[in-house]
């Protein structure tokens, strides 16, 4: 059979046409007689006639049409799809429709409708129900679009460590996508519970407000799930929203509310609701999608809250650990200047500080430990407290060395560390014309210099071992005066070991830092640490360092005593209540 014959069978009716003579092939001619023996064929199968059992076993229902556009068969599949085509009619609307789109809706399914031309002007319309192929590529579009969206969360969520910006972020990223407004609200802290807002207006941009709320003033439903209780589909939960005033403008009957918890580490971290107007109902895949936003939410918020508390701590054994200013003392002016290697932790292993004498002297001490950042600086801490403890019973500086010394071996014994320090320790006591007198005590630090009211700066011959090495150094003590308007400075090594230059491998040294000083033995102490702190960053071009510390204290003079309780009794004249004259 040829192609041609193909097309002349007309399926409509059952019937074959017969073709001409001259179309018809040669093995047809021979199809009744014996080739070589073998038995003769059988004539084949009309297919005309098995038509109609063919077609109704197609996936694809079949329509043909004749040249004058008439139904001529409709297979059983195109029937039950097409139930308004009959044989005898037309496909006027099918055609109309299938010119727009060849995927279209019909009696709530999904069509895939082709034309194929036939001979003599027919036609064959070919529709096959792609529905379930329709809805799984619906559901997969959705499901991409669930993932790339809470991807996206995934990602925006992830940055901001901050309580606050976290909670901004969660309602902005939930409208439009979950919701036209989102409200989140925070676990309460003393009493009181924070929340943030997020709405929009048409195509406009979300707007996001925050406020605070009492915990007793919550609604019930908010308030049930910080508990850890789940009330997200409560029919009162709309009332009590709005009641609250977090949907302004929107009544009750106009919005569909569902409400989520944030899950947190022991208790939820907050509670998230989203609302939609008219016609925005939460099935169940919305309801999945709100619920995986959740716990993303959380998980941040969760972070930045942690992240806070930690932050919070460590300010506080920041705050601790930092060298305290000296106290203010008679006749005594302090300076100082502190910048530690690391910026960041704004701690170190350099310290200073003083503690009042009930004589009305002060001890006054500046130090080094070894290491850098935060061991250096809890080390520090455990030797401030030493000194704290041991100035009340020992104010000789050498003897308060040692007596440190004991104490930071016992301490680094016993926790199998091999810290040690250097520092110098004095006590200083004002005198009655406004100078100063200075004992010293050096273990093992750099010798401080002395600003003399002429402009010569002199460097103390102070010496000494390191302190929490052996049970018992070698300190050393120097005496000196301060007459009003000399300063003593002491300071780290982290000055005079700074790295500069033109390579950048110069050390600052003793000698650049005592020129520094020339012609500064006016400046007021505050005034000259600062000085010396801007020479070192001058010298070190941003370079790395090490901890510096400066403590400058200087004599102030008899202006700035404090007057003492005694006072001339001034002369009055004129009678007294008895008569008498006095002067």
């Amino acid at each position: 059979m040829t192609g041609a014959d193909v097309r002349d069978l007309d399926p409509g009716d059952g019937r074959s046409s017969t073709p001409s003579a001259a179309r018809v092939p040669a093995w047809r001619q021979t199809t009744s007689r014996s080739v070589a023996g073998l038995p003769a064929l059988e004539p084949p199968r009309q297919l005309a006639l098995d038509w109609p059992e063919v077609a109704e076993h197609l996936r694809e229902g079949v329509v043909v049409c004749g040249p004058d556009g008439t139904v001529r068969h409709v297979s059983p599949v195109a029937q039950r799809l097409l139930p308004e085509v009959v044989v005898g009619g037309t496909l006027a609307a099918v055609e109309q429709l299938a010119s727009l789109d060849p995927h279209l809706r019909h009696h709530g399914r999904w069509l895939r409708v082709r034309r194929v031309p036939l001979s003599a002007g027919r036609s064959c319309w070919y529709v096959e129900d792609v529905s379930d192929r329709e809805r799984r590529s619906e559901e997969l579009a959705a499901e991409r679009s669930r993932s790339a969206f809470l991807t996206m969360v995934g990602d925006k969520l992830g940055n901001p460590l901050h309580p606050d910006r976290a909670a901004a972020a969660v309602v902005r990223l939930a409208v439009p996508t979950l919701a036209e407004v989102a409200v989140l609200v925070l676990a309460p802290r003393s009493g009181r519970a924070r929340w943030w807002r997020a709405s929009r207006a048409g195509d406009e941009t979300p707007t996001v407000d925050r406020g605070v709320i009492a915990a007793t003033a919550l609604p019930p439903a908010i308030a049930e799930s910080l508990r850890g209780n789940h009330p997200h589909a409560v029919d009162w939960l709309v009332e009590q929203v709005v009641e609250a005033g977090w949907l302004p403008g929107v009544s009750a009957t106009e919005v569909a509310a569902r409400l989520v918890s944030l899950p947190g580490r022991d208790a939820p971290a907050g509670v998230l609701l989203v609302a939609r107007g008219t016609g925005g109902w939460y099935g169940e895949d919305d309801l999945d999608l709100v619920r995986a936003f959740a716990a993303r939410a959380g998980a941040a918020l969760t972070t930045a809250l942690l992240y806070r508390e930690q932050a919070e701590v460590a300010d506080m054994l920041q705050a601790s650990l930092l060298p305290v200013e000296p106290a203010a003392a008679p006749g005594v002016e302090w300076g100082t200047a502190y910048r530690p290697a690391q910026a960041g932790l704004r701690i170190g292993g350099d310290f200073y500080g003083s503690h009042r004498l009930p004589d009305g002297g002060s001890v006054f001490f500046l130090g080094d430990v070894s290491g850098k950042g935060v061991e250096a600086a809890v080390f520090t801490g455990q030797l401030r407290q030493c000194l704290h403890a041991l100035h009340r019973v020992e104010q000789q500086p050498a003897k308060l060395l040692r007596l440190l010394n004991d104490a930071l071996l016992e301490t680094t014994l016993a926790h199998g560390q091999g810290r040690f320090a250097t520092m110098v320790l004095g006590v200083v006591r004002p005198h009655r014309d406004g100078g100063l007198g200075l004992t010293l005590a050096g273990g093992g630090h750099l010798p401080p210099l002395v600003l003399r009211s002429s402009g010569e700066v002199e460097q103390l011959p102070l010496n000494g071992m390191l302190i929490g090495v052996v049970p018992d150094p070698r300190i050393g003590q120097v005496s000196t005066r301060l007459a009003p308007g000399e300063t003593c400075l002491l300071y780290s090594d982290g000055v005079t070991e700074a790295r500069g230059g033109r390579r950048g491998e110069e050390l600052l040294g003793t000698d650049r830092l005592v020129q520094a000083l020339t012609g500064c033995h006016r400046m007021p102490a505050p005034a000259l640490a600062e000085r010396i702190e801007q020479v070192t960053c001058d010298w070190l071009a941003q370079r790395d360092h090490d901890d510096i510390a400066v403590l400058a204290l200087r004599a102030t003079g008899v202006a700035n005593r404090p007057q003492r309780h005694l006072h001339a009794v001034p002369t009055v004249t004129g009678p007294d209540p008895e008569g008498a004259t006095t002067r």
